[in-house]
């Protein structure tokens, strides 16, 4: 990867994770943040933290909120364990290129379903058949997934029904359906983080479509069966009780493990064919100065300018 400028591709790679917190105060403690509690207080090196997600019962400050900010650390809020995500913090790329790169693709056909194929493809460790269709695609996605359910039902000795819970009735899921929703909360966190700070939408998904949170799915199913399966597996078979906490923090191992913050936003500009980025733009590295201004023929102009003094003789 060539050298870039920190605010057009933040080193998500040297981060940790992400910080889930409930039931607590966060302030700003010098240049970093401290969760407080009835237990005392932990200093949270705010620099080093990709996401940070509340869950219920926090209370966060207006200096701790700006000092996340400035370190690049994106915000979320949640339901209890992280399961739901309610909102997002901004991350921290001030340009669109990105996300105008992203939008032609996801609003194009024929560019979509190539994004698509390549999407499908980072999964399978053959290249596809090229005659294959979007169906046949997705039929073969459906018995990979369906293999890797059954592999981790087997290296665990935890039996496996199929995918089945209801968001409004928690408890009348099965233990493995409980940990795997918990698992993916969790890495659905963290590519959000990662889509954020990358400078794309979650929202405009290729395929997925027609939620804010579209293309986040589509990046989260990029690892699920390497990471969240094997996990949610795992966290079950060593007991019920205390289970939730135990997805969460053997994914946090995990993620390290797996380097996945290093690859999000590697992969995410492999498969949507990015390019090369330019080393600097003046929203980068200075998030008060104005954008571009369109042209129909020359793309983007200066903003911020009397356009008036550009005129000249009329």
């Amino acid at each position: 990867m060539s050298a870039l400028n920190l605010r057009m591709l933040p080193k998500t790679r040297d981060s940790w994770t992400y910080l889930y917190a409930e039931r607590c105060r966060i302030d700003q403690d010098e240049k970093a943040i401290a969760l407080q509690d009835l237990k005392g207080k932990t200093a949270v090196p705010c620099a080093s933290l990709t996401l940070l997600m509340l869950g219920p019962g926090t209370t966060i400050t207006h200096a701790a909120v700006k000092t996340l900010a400035e370190n690049g650390c994106t915000v979320i809020w949640t339901g209890e364990g992280g399961v739901r995500l309610y909102a997002q913090g901004l991350g921290e790329t001030r340009s669109a290129r990105r996300l105008l790169h992203q939008a032609r693709l996801c609003t194009t056909p024929d560019l979509r379903l190539q994004v698509i194929r390549r999407m499908y493809e980072h999964r399978f460790p053959d290249a596809l058949e090229p005659g294959l269709t979007l169906q046949q695609i997705r039929g073969k996605e459906g018995i990979r997934v369906r293999e890797s359910y059954a592999a981790a039902s087997r290296a665990t000795s935890v039996p496996w029904n199929g995918r089945e819970y209801k968001r409004d009735d928690w408890k009348s899921a099965d233990p493995i359906n409980r940990a795997l929703s918990a698992a993916n909360s969790c890495l659905y966190g963290v590519c959000h983080a990662g889509i954020l700070a990358a400078g794309y939408s979650p929202g405009l998904g290729f395929i997925h479509t027609g939620k804010l949170l579209s293309f986040v799915y589509d990046v989260g199913d990029l690892y699920k069966a390497e990471i969240t399966i094997p996990a949610a597996f795992q966290a079950v078979k060593e007991g019920e009780d205390g289970m939730e906490g135990r997805v969460r923090r053997t994914l946090r191992d995990r993620f390290k493990e797996q380097r996945l913050l290093m690859r999000i936003v590697d992969d995410i500009d492999h498969i949507l064919d990015v390019g090369p980025l330019p080393e600097n733009t003046a929203f980068d590295t200075d998030a008060a100065a104005p954008g571009e201004l369109w042209d129909p023929e020359l793309g983007g102009i200066p903003g911020g300018i009397n356009q008036a003094d550009t005129l000249g003789d009329v």
